[in-house]
């Protein structure tokens, strides 16, 4: 099995599962049957049997699921045996939380490198990570051996960043703008718009709502 066989809506999931297993393992937990899985994690079985089905055999018949080996496999198909240092570009108030949590809750990536333009916090430490100027983006992200930038730049900026990022040799971008960024295919752009994420979320509410009091 090679991760370009899985279908991607399997690979967003798999980050679920293996943080699943691992919140099993720090309770203490040695084997989960399916439909605990299931439960657990809040995807019908019939999912997970299918996204399992790409990966091996993952479970025992009559037994169920391993947690100790489940959580050592999603940690090697995830890469998450190995750190991984990322950067943060636009250090403003979505930038400072990001940075503040630094993925508290996963021990193998980092947010090692801070960048901005305000020569007011560049040269500072935010919350353990340093802060460069952007002019410095390429030197740092080579010297670090960084290829995963986390952009939190104003709108406006949004598109001139990318640009750098891109001539820096990134190969990931996470983009927390609700601005569509245009970047050479070689680079991958994943997109988290909270606004849209929080507007979504209303709008089933308000469906969800309706259809009750049509079946009143």
């Amino acid at each position: 099995m090679t991760k370009t066989t899985v279908p991607n809506a399997t690979i967003k999931r798999l980050p679920i599962y293996y943080r699943y297993f691992q919140f099993l393992k720090d309770e203490g937990t040695q084997k989960v049957s399916s439909g605990e899985l299931s439960e657990g994690v809040k995807i019908d079985s019939a999912t997970i049997r299918r996204d399992f089905s790409y990966l091996g055999a993952l479970g025992k018949r009559g037994y169920g699921y391993d947690v100790d080996e489940l959580v050592a496999f999603f940690k090697k198909l995830l890469n998450q045996d190995k750190r991984t240092n990322v950067a943060l570009v636009g250090v403003g108030n979505l930038g400072n939380a990001l940075l503040n949590y630094n993925f508290a809750r996963t021990n193998n990536v980092r947010i090692a490198a801070a960048f901005d333009i305000d020569q007011s916090i560049v040269g500072t430490v935010k919350s353990g990570v340093p802060v460069y100027d952007v002019s410095e983006l390429k030197e740092q992200l080579d010297l670090q051996q960084i290829d995963v930038c986390i952009l939190t730049v104003s709108s406006n900026a949004a598109q001139v960043t990318a640009n750098l990022l891109a001539d820096a040799g990134v190969k990931g971008i996470l983009n927390f703008t609700p601005v569509i960024i245009n970047v050479p295919n070689n680079i991958r752009v994943h997109y988290v718009d909270l606004a849209n994420e929080l507007q979504t979320l209303i709008f089933f509410l308000d469906r969800d709502k309706s259809l009750n009091e049509d079946e009143e």
